[in-house]
Protein backbone atom coordinates (compact mmCIF):
# COMPACT_ATOMS: atom_id res chain seq x y z
CA UNK A 1 0.00 0.00 0.00
CA UNK A 2 1.11 3.17 -1.45
CA UNK A 3 2.62 5.22 2.38
CA UNK A 4 0.62 8.05 1.09
CA UNK A 5 -2.58 6.86 1.73
CA UNK A 6 -1.81 6.15 5.32
CA UNK A 7 -2.29 10.10 6.21
CA UNK A 8 -5.79 10.57 7.76
CA UNK A 9 -9.02 11.06 5.42
CA UNK A 10 -9.73 14.19 7.20
CA UNK A 11 -6.49 15.21 5.61
CA UNK A 12 -8.65 15.81 2.63
CA UNK A 13 -12.10 15.65 3.64
CA UNK A 14 -12.14 17.88 6.38
CA UNK A 15 -13.10 16.82 9.83
CA UNK A 16 -16.81 16.69 9.21
CA UNK A 17 -16.19 12.69 7.68
CA UNK A 18 -18.66 10.38 8.73
CA UNK A 19 -17.67 7.67 10.91
CA UNK A 20 -18.66 5.15 8.48
CA UNK A 21 -16.73 6.69 6.00
CA UNK A 22 -13.69 7.24 7.82
CA UNK A 23 -13.81 3.59 9.16
CA UNK A 24 -14.01 2.09 5.53
CA UNK A 25 -10.71 3.79 4.54
CA UNK A 26 -8.51 3.21 7.67
CA UNK A 27 -9.69 -1.07 6.75
CA UNK A 28 -8.94 0.15 3.04
CA UNK A 29 -5.63 1.26 3.78
CA UNK A 30 -4.71 -1.91 5.66
CA UNK A 31 -4.88 -4.05 2.11
CA UNK A 32 -7.11 -6.40 1.09
CA UNK A 33 -8.83 -8.54 3.34
CA UNK A 34 -7.16 -12.61 3.19
CA UNK A 35 -10.67 -14.30 3.09
CA UNK A 36 -12.23 -14.80 -0.63
CA UNK A 37 -15.64 -15.08 0.07
CA UNK A 38 -16.19 -17.24 -3.32
CA UNK A 39 -18.15 -16.26 -6.46
CA UNK A 40 -21.26 -18.37 -4.74
CA UNK A 41 -21.61 -15.85 -1.56
CA UNK A 42 -20.34 -13.07 -3.96
CA UNK A 43 -23.11 -13.47 -6.25
CA UNK A 44 -25.84 -14.07 -3.51
CA UNK A 45 -24.72 -11.23 -1.31
CA UNK A 46 -24.78 -8.91 -4.83
CA UNK A 47 -28.07 -10.06 -5.61
CA UNK A 48 -29.13 -9.43 -2.13
CA UNK A 49 -27.71 -5.51 -2.31
CA UNK A 50 -29.13 -4.97 -5.61
CA UNK A 51 -32.58 -5.61 -4.51
CA UNK A 52 -31.84 -3.64 -0.97
CA UNK A 53 -30.78 -0.64 -4.01
CA UNK A 54 -33.95 -1.04 -5.18
CA UNK A 55 -36.06 -0.82 -2.56
CA UNK A 56 -33.74 2.18 -1.03
CA UNK A 57 -34.04 4.50 -3.61
CA UNK A 58 -35.41 7.79 -2.64
CA UNK A 59 -37.46 8.44 -5.63
CA UNK A 60 -39.17 5.19 -4.57
CA UNK A 61 -40.27 4.33 -8.45
CA UNK A 62 -39.00 0.73 -9.32
CA UNK A 63 -35.67 1.94 -10.45
CA UNK A 64 -32.06 0.85 -8.91
CA UNK A 65 -30.77 3.16 -6.49
CA UNK A 66 -27.15 4.89 -8.36
CA UNK A 67 -24.95 4.15 -5.26
CA UNK A 68 -25.19 3.79 -1.55
CA UNK A 69 -22.64 6.47 0.02
CA UNK A 70 -20.49 6.65 2.93
CA UNK A 71 -21.21 10.41 2.99
CA UNK A 72 -24.85 11.11 2.15
CA UNK A 73 -26.84 7.73 1.97
CA UNK A 74 -28.79 6.16 -1.40
CA UNK A 75 -28.15 7.70 -4.41
CA UNK A 76 -31.19 7.98 -6.88
CA UNK A 77 -32.54 5.74 -9.71
CA UNK A 78 -30.00 5.57 -12.46
CA UNK A 79 -31.75 4.97 -16.03
CA UNK A 80 -28.54 3.68 -17.39
CA UNK A 81 -27.48 0.94 -15.27
CA UNK A 82 -30.78 0.00 -14.24
CA UNK A 83 -31.08 -1.11 -18.01
CA UNK A 84 -28.19 -3.75 -17.95
CA UNK A 85 -28.82 -4.86 -14.42
CA UNK A 86 -31.90 -6.50 -16.01
CA UNK A 87 -30.25 -8.96 -17.81
CA UNK A 88 -28.07 -9.96 -15.01
CA UNK A 89 -31.24 -10.21 -12.35
CA UNK A 90 -33.32 -12.51 -15.19
CA UNK A 91 -30.18 -14.97 -15.19
CA UNK A 92 -30.05 -15.17 -11.42
CA UNK A 93 -33.89 -15.45 -11.62
CA UNK A 94 -34.35 -18.03 -14.38
CA UNK A 95 -31.16 -19.77 -12.49
CA UNK A 96 -32.94 -19.88 -8.84
CA UNK A 97 -36.64 -20.29 -10.50
CA UNK A 98 -37.17 -16.79 -7.79
CA UNK A 99 -40.62 -15.51 -9.24
CA UNK A 100 -40.05 -12.64 -6.75
CA UNK A 101 -36.94 -11.79 -8.36
CA UNK A 102 -38.38 -11.78 -11.69
CA UNK A 103 -41.06 -9.38 -11.16
CA UNK A 104 -38.46 -7.23 -9.28
CA UNK A 105 -36.97 -6.84 -12.86
CA UNK A 106 -40.82 -6.41 -14.51
CA UNK A 107 -40.78 -3.15 -12.19
CA UNK A 108 -37.50 -2.16 -13.55
CA UNK A 109 -39.01 -2.34 -16.81
CA UNK A 110 -42.15 -0.43 -16.40
CA UNK A 111 -40.72 2.25 -14.71
CA UNK A 112 -38.01 2.64 -17.71
CA UNK A 113 -41.06 2.55 -20.24
CA UNK A 114 -42.32 5.17 -18.02
CA UNK A 115 -39.60 7.37 -18.05
CA UNK A 116 -39.22 7.74 -22.46
CA UNK A 117 -38.89 10.23 -24.18
CA UNK A 118 -41.43 10.22 -26.78
CA UNK A 119 -38.73 9.93 -29.71
CA UNK A 120 -37.73 6.74 -27.85
CA UNK A 121 -34.50 7.99 -26.16
CA UNK A 122 -33.15 8.20 -22.56
CA UNK A 123 -32.10 10.67 -20.58
CA UNK A 124 -28.13 10.65 -19.13
CA UNK A 125 -27.79 11.33 -15.30
CA UNK A 126 -29.92 9.90 -12.42
CA UNK A 127 -33.39 10.57 -12.66
CA UNK A 128 -33.41 13.68 -10.52
CA UNK A 129 -30.80 15.16 -12.75
CA UNK A 130 -31.38 18.42 -14.54
CA UNK A 131 -31.94 19.46 -17.37
CA UNK A 132 -33.39 16.13 -18.15
CA UNK A 133 -31.84 15.52 -22.17
CA UNK A 134 -31.47 12.32 -24.44
CA UNK A 135 -27.97 10.60 -24.39
CA UNK A 136 -26.71 8.07 -26.68
CA UNK A 137 -24.84 6.15 -24.78
CA UNK A 138 -28.00 5.85 -21.78
CA UNK A 139 -30.73 5.19 -24.70
CA UNK A 140 -28.31 2.11 -25.46
CA UNK A 141 -27.63 0.67 -22.02
CA UNK A 142 -31.90 1.09 -21.74
CA UNK A 143 -32.25 -0.59 -24.96
CA UNK A 144 -29.94 -3.98 -23.54
CA UNK A 145 -32.85 -4.38 -20.86
CA UNK A 146 -35.81 -3.74 -23.10
CA UNK A 147 -34.71 -6.56 -25.36
CA UNK A 148 -33.99 -8.91 -22.41
CA UNK A 149 -37.30 -7.50 -20.61
CA UNK A 150 -39.16 -8.38 -24.39
CA UNK A 151 -37.64 -11.43 -24.82
CA UNK A 152 -38.63 -12.57 -21.03
CA UNK A 153 -42.36 -11.10 -20.59
CA UNK A 154 -43.41 -11.00 -24.38
CA UNK A 155 -44.58 -8.07 -26.52
CA UNK A 156 -45.14 -5.43 -23.61
CA UNK A 157 -41.70 -3.59 -24.24
CA UNK A 158 -41.45 -4.52 -27.74
CA UNK A 159 -42.55 -0.60 -28.63
CA UNK A 160 -40.25 0.58 -26.07
CA UNK A 161 -37.89 -1.39 -27.35
CA UNK A 162 -38.10 -0.36 -30.91
CA UNK A 163 -38.53 3.39 -30.28
CA UNK A 164 -34.84 3.46 -28.86
CA UNK A 165 -33.20 0.92 -31.69
CA UNK A 166 -35.10 3.32 -34.13
CA UNK A 167 -33.97 6.36 -32.45
CA UNK A 168 -30.20 5.39 -31.98
CA UNK A 169 -30.20 4.69 -35.58
CA UNK A 170 -31.42 7.67 -37.13
CA UNK A 171 -28.83 9.58 -34.61
CA UNK A 172 -26.00 7.86 -36.05
CA UNK A 173 -23.54 9.73 -38.46
CA UNK A 174 -22.56 8.63 -41.57
CA UNK A 175 -18.87 6.79 -39.64
CA UNK A 176 -20.67 4.81 -37.47
CA UNK A 177 -19.80 6.83 -34.17
CA UNK A 178 -22.86 9.50 -32.36
CA UNK A 179 -21.52 12.43 -31.71
CA UNK A 180 -25.08 14.11 -31.65
CA UNK A 181 -26.30 13.80 -28.17
CA UNK A 182 -23.37 13.08 -26.08
CA UNK A 183 -23.74 13.20 -21.82
CA UNK A 184 -23.10 16.01 -20.02
CA UNK A 185 -21.37 14.25 -17.53
CA UNK A 186 -18.82 13.35 -19.67
CA UNK A 187 -15.87 14.87 -21.42
CA UNK A 188 -16.92 16.15 -25.11
CA UNK A 189 -15.70 14.02 -28.06
CA UNK A 190 -15.61 10.86 -29.94
CA UNK A 191 -16.01 7.54 -27.66
CA UNK A 192 -14.75 4.48 -28.31
CA UNK A 193 -17.04 2.98 -25.68
CA UNK A 194 -20.37 3.75 -27.64
CA UNK A 195 -19.72 -0.06 -28.97
CA UNK A 196 -21.47 -1.28 -25.30
CA UNK A 197 -24.50 0.85 -27.31
CA UNK A 198 -24.13 -0.98 -29.95
CA UNK A 199 -24.36 -4.04 -28.14
CA UNK A 200 -27.67 -3.00 -27.44
CA UNK A 201 -29.06 -2.43 -31.66
CA UNK A 202 -27.34 -5.82 -31.75
CA UNK A 203 -29.72 -7.05 -28.87
CA UNK A 204 -32.41 -5.35 -30.55
CA UNK A 205 -31.53 -7.40 -33.83
CA UNK A 206 -31.50 -10.54 -32.32
CA UNK A 207 -35.30 -9.94 -30.87
CA UNK A 208 -36.72 -8.37 -34.49
CA UNK A 209 -34.32 -9.55 -37.15
CA UNK A 210 -33.79 -6.69 -38.42
CA UNK A 211 -30.62 -5.54 -40.51
CA UNK A 212 -30.78 -1.78 -40.23
CA UNK A 213 -30.36 -2.69 -36.40
CA UNK A 214 -27.20 -4.91 -36.85
CA UNK A 215 -25.74 -2.51 -39.98
CA UNK A 216 -25.77 0.19 -37.77
CA UNK A 217 -23.93 -1.31 -34.31
CA UNK A 218 -21.38 -2.88 -36.52
CA UNK A 219 -20.92 0.42 -38.69
CA UNK A 220 -20.51 1.88 -34.77
CA UNK A 221 -17.82 -1.04 -34.09
CA UNK A 222 -15.74 -0.59 -37.51
CA UNK A 223 -15.73 3.21 -36.60
CA UNK A 224 -14.22 2.16 -33.02
CA UNK A 225 -11.66 -0.06 -34.31
CA UNK A 226 -9.84 3.06 -35.77
CA UNK A 227 -9.55 4.55 -32.63
CA UNK A 228 -7.75 0.95 -31.49
CA UNK A 229 -3.88 1.24 -31.41
CA UNK A 230 -2.05 -2.04 -32.54
CA UNK A 231 -1.27 -2.60 -29.55
CA UNK A 232 -4.76 -2.96 -28.80
CA UNK A 233 -5.22 0.53 -26.09
CA UNK A 234 -8.40 2.78 -27.56
CA UNK A 235 -8.17 6.19 -27.74
CA UNK A 236 -11.22 8.32 -27.26
CA UNK A 237 -12.12 5.71 -24.36
CA UNK A 238 -12.65 7.61 -21.02
CA UNK A 239 -14.78 9.63 -19.57
CA UNK A 240 -12.61 12.32 -18.51
CA UNK A 241 -8.93 11.74 -19.00
CA UNK A 242 -8.55 9.85 -22.83
CA UNK A 243 -4.62 9.74 -22.19
CA UNK A 244 -5.60 7.72 -19.38
CA UNK A 245 -8.25 6.01 -19.57
CA UNK A 246 -10.19 3.87 -16.80
CA UNK A 247 -10.92 0.13 -16.72
CA UNK A 248 -14.21 0.68 -16.72
CA UNK A 249 -14.95 2.87 -19.91
CA UNK A 250 -11.85 0.05 -21.49
CA UNK A 251 -14.46 -2.73 -20.34
CA UNK A 252 -17.08 -1.01 -22.17
CA UNK A 253 -15.16 -0.69 -25.39
CA UNK A 254 -13.75 -4.60 -24.96
CA UNK A 255 -17.32 -5.95 -24.56
CA UNK A 256 -19.63 -4.19 -27.37
CA UNK A 257 -16.25 -5.50 -29.86
CA UNK A 258 -17.00 -8.78 -28.07
CA UNK A 259 -20.52 -8.56 -29.05
CA UNK A 260 -20.29 -7.58 -32.15
CA UNK A 261 -18.00 -10.99 -32.86
CA UNK A 262 -20.65 -12.79 -31.49
CA UNK A 263 -22.96 -11.58 -33.71
CA UNK A 264 -21.20 -11.81 -36.96
CA UNK A 265 -18.51 -14.28 -36.59
CA UNK A 266 -16.11 -11.83 -38.22
CA UNK A 267 -12.33 -12.94 -37.60
CA UNK A 268 -10.76 -9.57 -38.00
CA UNK A 269 -13.24 -8.42 -34.74
CA UNK A 270 -11.78 -11.44 -32.44
CA UNK A 271 -8.26 -10.48 -33.53
CA UNK A 272 -9.07 -6.94 -32.21
CA UNK A 273 -10.73 -8.26 -29.11
CA UNK A 274 -7.17 -10.23 -28.43
CA UNK A 275 -5.32 -7.44 -29.01
CA UNK A 276 -7.10 -5.59 -26.04
CA UNK A 277 -7.16 -8.58 -24.12
CA UNK A 278 -3.87 -8.97 -24.23
CA UNK A 279 -2.51 -5.49 -23.65
CA UNK A 280 -4.58 -5.28 -20.58
CA UNK A 281 -3.21 -9.00 -19.11
CA UNK A 282 0.21 -6.94 -19.35
CA UNK A 283 -1.21 -4.75 -16.53
CA UNK A 284 -2.73 -7.14 -14.01
CA UNK A 285 -0.97 -7.69 -10.77
CA UNK A 286 -0.42 -11.36 -10.01
CA UNK A 287 -2.75 -11.27 -6.90
CA UNK A 288 -5.45 -9.90 -9.38
CA UNK A 289 -5.15 -6.18 -9.39
CA UNK A 290 -5.30 -3.76 -12.00
CA UNK A 291 -4.86 -0.47 -12.01
CA UNK A 292 -7.60 1.81 -12.53
CA UNK A 293 -6.47 3.65 -15.35
CA UNK A 294 -4.05 3.06 -18.03
CA UNK A 295 -1.89 4.66 -20.75
CA UNK A 296 -1.33 3.61 -23.91
CA UNK A 297 1.53 1.54 -23.09
CA UNK A 298 -0.81 -0.52 -20.98
CA UNK A 299 1.18 1.05 -17.72
CA UNK A 300 -1.00 2.01 -14.86
CA UNK A 301 -0.93 5.89 -14.35
CA UNK A 302 -3.08 5.40 -10.70
CA UNK A 303 -2.53 3.48 -7.66
CA UNK A 304 -6.04 2.47 -7.08
CA UNK A 305 -8.29 -0.14 -8.97
CA UNK A 306 -11.63 0.44 -10.68
CA UNK A 307 -13.54 -1.97 -9.19
CA UNK A 308 -16.33 -2.19 -11.81
CA UNK A 309 -13.97 -2.04 -14.65
CA UNK A 310 -11.85 -4.67 -13.28
CA UNK A 311 -14.98 -7.20 -13.11
CA UNK A 312 -15.89 -6.23 -16.71
CA UNK A 313 -12.36 -7.06 -17.53
CA UNK A 314 -12.74 -10.20 -15.99
CA UNK A 315 -15.41 -11.50 -17.73
CA UNK A 316 -14.59 -10.06 -20.89
CA UNK A 317 -11.39 -12.37 -20.71
CA UNK A 318 -13.71 -14.75 -19.70
CA UNK A 319 -16.02 -14.81 -22.80
CA UNK A 320 -12.80 -14.81 -24.80
CA UNK A 321 -11.45 -18.05 -23.32
CA UNK A 322 -14.87 -19.47 -24.26
CA UNK A 323 -14.33 -18.58 -27.63
CA UNK A 324 -9.99 -19.36 -27.55
CA UNK A 325 -9.39 -21.68 -25.26
CA UNK A 326 -6.59 -19.41 -23.91
CA UNK A 327 -6.15 -20.41 -20.25
CA UNK A 328 -4.11 -16.77 -20.01
CA UNK A 329 -7.48 -15.22 -20.00
CA UNK A 330 -8.95 -17.84 -17.62
CA UNK A 331 -5.94 -17.39 -15.31
CA UNK A 332 -6.38 -13.71 -15.41
CA UNK A 333 -9.95 -13.50 -14.80
CA UNK A 334 -10.12 -15.85 -11.82
CA UNK A 335 -7.21 -13.67 -10.29
CA UNK A 336 -9.00 -10.62 -11.37
CA UNK A 337 -12.28 -11.68 -9.96
CA UNK A 338 -10.57 -12.80 -6.75
CA UNK A 339 -9.53 -9.33 -5.88
CA UNK A 340 -12.73 -7.88 -6.42
CA UNK A 341 -14.48 -10.44 -4.07
CA UNK A 342 -11.49 -9.79 -1.42
CA UNK A 343 -13.10 -6.39 -1.43
CA UNK A 344 -16.61 -7.41 -0.92
CA UNK A 345 -18.10 -7.86 2.57
CA UNK A 346 -20.55 -10.71 3.20
CA UNK A 347 -21.89 -9.31 6.91
CA UNK A 348 -21.90 -5.90 9.05
CA UNK A 349 -24.69 -3.11 7.84
CA UNK A 350 -26.83 -4.12 5.24
CA UNK A 351 -26.16 -1.18 2.65
CA UNK A 352 -22.58 -2.02 2.38
CA UNK A 353 -22.77 -6.19 2.25
CA UNK A 354 -23.01 -7.51 -0.99
CA UNK A 355 -21.94 -3.84 -2.24
CA UNK A 356 -19.05 -3.51 -4.33
CA UNK A 357 -16.96 -0.23 -4.30
CA UNK A 358 -16.24 2.46 -6.94
CA UNK A 359 -12.43 2.50 -6.36
CA UNK A 360 -10.16 -0.19 -3.96
CA UNK A 361 -8.95 1.25 -1.64
CA UNK A 362 -12.44 3.30 -1.17
CA UNK A 363 -10.74 7.09 -1.59
CA UNK A 364 -10.09 6.07 -5.09
CA UNK A 365 -10.71 8.54 -7.93
CA UNK A 366 -13.80 6.83 -9.05
CA UNK A 367 -16.67 7.00 -6.72
CA UNK A 368 -15.37 7.73 -3.70
CA UNK A 369 -16.89 6.40 -0.38
CA UNK A 370 -19.48 5.01 -3.28
CA UNK A 371 -20.97 1.39 -3.49
CA UNK A 372 -22.38 1.49 -7.17
CA UNK A 373 -24.51 -0.15 -8.75
CA UNK A 374 -22.50 -1.40 -11.78
CA UNK A 375 -19.96 -2.74 -9.71
CA UNK A 376 -22.03 -4.95 -8.45
CA UNK A 377 -24.22 -5.97 -11.87
CA UNK A 378 -20.81 -6.85 -13.41
CA UNK A 379 -19.50 -8.46 -10.56
CA UNK A 380 -22.67 -10.83 -10.32
CA UNK A 381 -21.69 -11.30 -13.93
CA UNK A 382 -18.32 -11.83 -13.65
CA UNK A 383 -18.99 -14.75 -10.86
CA UNK A 384 -21.30 -16.14 -13.05
CA UNK A 385 -19.38 -17.13 -15.61
CA UNK A 386 -16.80 -18.01 -13.75
CA UNK A 387 -19.15 -20.40 -12.21
CA UNK A 388 -20.12 -21.90 -15.63
CA UNK A 389 -16.33 -22.42 -16.81
CA UNK A 390 -15.57 -24.08 -13.54
CA UNK A 391 -18.12 -26.63 -13.58
CA UNK A 392 -17.62 -27.05 -17.66
CA UNK A 393 -13.94 -27.91 -16.42
CA UNK A 394 -14.73 -30.59 -13.78
CA UNK A 395 -13.66 -33.45 -14.50
CA UNK A 396 -16.40 -35.10 -13.54
CA UNK A 397 -19.27 -32.68 -15.61
CA UNK A 398 -20.22 -34.26 -18.85
CA UNK A 399 -19.29 -32.06 -21.34
CA UNK A 400 -15.45 -31.59 -22.46
CA UNK A 401 -13.94 -28.38 -23.15
CA UNK A 402 -14.55 -28.38 -26.91
CA UNK A 403 -17.99 -28.80 -26.32
CA UNK A 404 -18.11 -26.00 -23.75
CA UNK A 405 -16.93 -23.57 -26.92
CA UNK A 406 -18.95 -25.24 -29.27
CA UNK A 407 -21.92 -24.29 -26.57
CA UNK A 408 -21.51 -20.91 -28.06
Amino acid sequence: MDESLRISPRAFWGPALPPAAEAEWFRDSAGLPDQDPGPEKTIEEGVNWLCLAQDHSPTQDGGVARHFSLLSGWGASYPETTGYIIPTLLEVARLRRDNALRQRVKRMLDWLVSIQFPEGAFQGGHVRDLPKAPVTFNTGQVLIGLAYGMREFGNEYRPAMLRAADWLVATQDPDGAWRKHPSPYAMAGDRAYDTHVAWGLLEAARNEHDGRYTDAALANVRWALTQQAPNGWFNNSCLSDPKNPLTHTIGYSLRGVLEAYRHSKDPALLSACRKTADGLLTALRPDGFLPGRLNRNWWGSVSWACLPGTAQIALCWLILYRFTGNLAYRDGAFAANRYVRRTVKTNGQPETRGGVKGSFPVSGEYGPYEFVNWACKFSIDANLMELTVRRHEDPNARADRDHFRRSL
